[in-house]
């Protein structure tokens, strides 16, 4: 899965950048004295704004807990499978593991979808053996198939992101939003100018932290792979 250079940058540099953008835009914007409708128009947009976006953040904070769930609960199957083929012969264990990490390797790149066709060759391999180790490769199948389970779970949250509808209607609110901040006179003062900013900042802050839990660009996202990234360090030796 390839990242976006937006995604790429801490929200820390955001802050800083946004904050800056909007206080110097402060100084060359227009000011406006709103009427009390347009007052209200304002009130109501700043609610929905708030109250559409935080069951969205929520959401997407969810699905990453559930990810570190569900990427732990995989680290732990696969070195279950290893475990279970300690006593083949050498070759055909190694083949194996050599499988796995492939597998996990492209788990973690693609996030999920691209170790599909090295899981489904796995089970394959599985089924159609015939050889003298036919007991320990049925019981490494069963286990194959048992964490099923965890692939499809780990697909679906993977897929999980906000959906275009949502973007739309969030970023309707927040430029509107965002408008009335920058155009309502407020005063003069400098400290007017750099709470407006900082509220533009914050409001913008919103947006781009969306945008890195959907994207699991964001830091606690990072976090979720460690099991795996770990199983594969250690030559199946340890899990995190």
């Amino acid at each position: 899965m390839k990242k976006f250079f937006l995604e790429k940058v801490r929200l820390s540099w955001y802050f800083l950048g946004f904050f800056v953008l909007y206080f110097c835009l402060l100084f060359v914007l227009p000011r406006e004295k709103f009427a009390a409708g347009a007052l209200t128009l304002f009130s109501v947009n700043s609610f929905l704004y708030g109250f559409y976006i935080s069951p969205v953040l929520v959401a997407q904070k969810n699905r990453i807990e559930e990810l570190h769930k569900i990427v732990r609960a995989e680290a732990n199957a696969i070195f279950a499978m290893v475990l279970a083929t300690k006593n083949l012969p050498e070759d055909l264990r190694n083949n194996l593991q050599d499988e796995f990490k492939e597998y996990i390797r492209k788990t973690i790149r693609d996030r999920g979808g691209a170790g599909q066709k090295t899981y489904e060759a796995l089970i394959s391999f599985c089924v159609n053996y015939k050889g003298e180790n036919k007991a320990d490769i049925d019981k490494l199948l069963d286990k194959l198939v048992a964490n099923q389970q965890n692939r499809t779970a780990l697909g679906m949250q993977i897929n999980a992101r906000v959906y275009s509808n949502e973007w739309l209607i969030v970023f309707v609110l927040f430029l509107i939003t965002l408008s009335f901040i920058l155009l309502i006179d407020a005063g003069n003062q400098l400290i007017y100018k750099v709470v407006s900013a900082l509220l533009a900042t914050g409001l913008s802050m919103l947006i781009f932290s969306l945008l890195k839990l959907s994207t699991l660009t964001h830091k606690k996202a990072k976090q979720i792979w460690v099991p795996l990234e770990k199983l594969v360090d250690s030559h199946f030796y340890r899990i995190d």
